[in-house]
């Protein structure tokens, strides 16, 4: 039986990769941030009494902030492979909170790759790094683009791609980047602005919200479904030797085309719900990311099955239910022919 770790268990790729790990067979332990509040909605439903028999997925309290705790979490252990998925992840906060940003997203990764080449060389470490890193470059961007980080989120990413890579190429260590461009789910959180949109649609039609305000509608994202990437997270440490690979569809759509979208599955105008408000804009933006994903086309044969307006309404149908209306259905229909033999829970 393999044993992974996944730092960030409880975020959105986080827990779907510890579902689709625990399908695979594995001994799954997660990493979660002691609070005085329970912040394990996304992972409620796979977790057992630990007094059972034949548990194999564990959680343990652990900062990123505390090299001393992740080294003694990942020694006590010891796992095969380990994936870094935790971080400050919100764009737009990093801005107000660059330091603490910093110090986790990209000190973080320093710590948990420091401890790995200190315990055992044969693990094998995924760092989440972000389609963000690419920022001002002129899109397509694939393995080659130059990075422009436009925040201080991105920066901190960048630090912790060129940390994975130099660990990797001066200790013989397995260690990938995944430079994953955008993509979402029902689990995505409800402060990035696709959740944002669809929770407040649903929110809209159950008569609980009136307005929804958003910032720059004209940025294009590379969007995708969560659940897809997950997996091909987990065939990149299938790979003999580690590697760096950009994950997208190749195609993007502007925050305003899935404002629309959105609207318009739900049969609502959003003109006449949907306002500017100036503090979401970022001090400085990134206009236009869109992947180029030869490489892991070629190196591990995928194709996207999950369309950006399949996204839309799969997420617009979870939020609904969420809010106890009856989903429209094309997104769960999508679901169930696209993914006869889902491993994951719909939420």
């Amino acid at each position: 039986m393999k044993k992974a770790l996944i730092i960030g268990v409880t975020g959105q790729d986080g827990s779907y990769l510890a579902e689709f790990l625990l399908s695979k067979g594995y001994e799954v332990h997660g990493i979660i941030r002691r609070a005085s509040t329970f912040n394990t909605e996304r992972i409620n439903h796979l977790y057992e009494d630990t007094h059972a028999d034949g548990i194999k997925f564990f959680l343990h309290y652990g900062d990123l902030a505390d090299g001393e705790q992740i080294s003694s979490i990942i020694y006590n252990i010891k796992p095969d492979e380990i994936y870094h998925l935790g971080a400050q992840s919100h764009v737009r906060v990093s801005f107000d909170l660059a330091e603490y940003t910093g110090n986790i997203t990209a000190l973080g990764t320093t710590r948990i790759l420091e401890t790995i080449r200190r315990s055992n060389n044969n693990i094998k470490f995924y760092h989440a790094a972000s389609s963000e890193m690419f920022g001002a470059a002129l899109p397509p961007q694939n393995e080659e683009t130059i990075f422009k980080p436009r925040s201080p989120y991105a920066c901190a990413k960048v630090y912790g791609f060129w940390m994975t890579k130099n660990y990797r190429e001066g200790y013989n260590m397995f260690a990938s980047n995944g430079i994953l461009f955008n993509h979402e789910s029902p689990r995505r959180g409800e402060t990035f602005v696709t959740r944002k949109i669809t929770r407040a649609v649903a929110a809209i039609l159950a008569k609980k919200q009136k307005h929804l305000y958003l910032g720059n509608l004209t940025a294009k994202r590379d969007w995708g479904y969560s659940p897809e990437y997950v997996e091909i997270i987990w065939e990149i440490l299938q790979q003999d030797t580690g590697d760096d690979f950009v994950l997208g569809t190749g195609k993007a759509s502007s925050v305003k085309e899935f404002m629309e979208q959105a609207f318009a599955y739900a049969g609502l105008d959003w003109k006449e719900y949907v306002k500017i408000d100036k503090r979401y804009f970022r001090p400085t933006e990134v206009e236009s990311l869109i992947s180029d994903t030869a490489k892991i086309n070629e190196k591990l044969n995928w194709q996207p099955k999950i369309i950006f307006s399949d996204l839309v309404k799969i997420m617009i149908d979870a939020d609904m239910r969420a809010v106890g209306l009856d989903p429209i259905g094309q997104g769960d229909e999508i679901l169930k022919n696209k993914f006869p033999n889902r491993w994951w829970r719909t939420d």
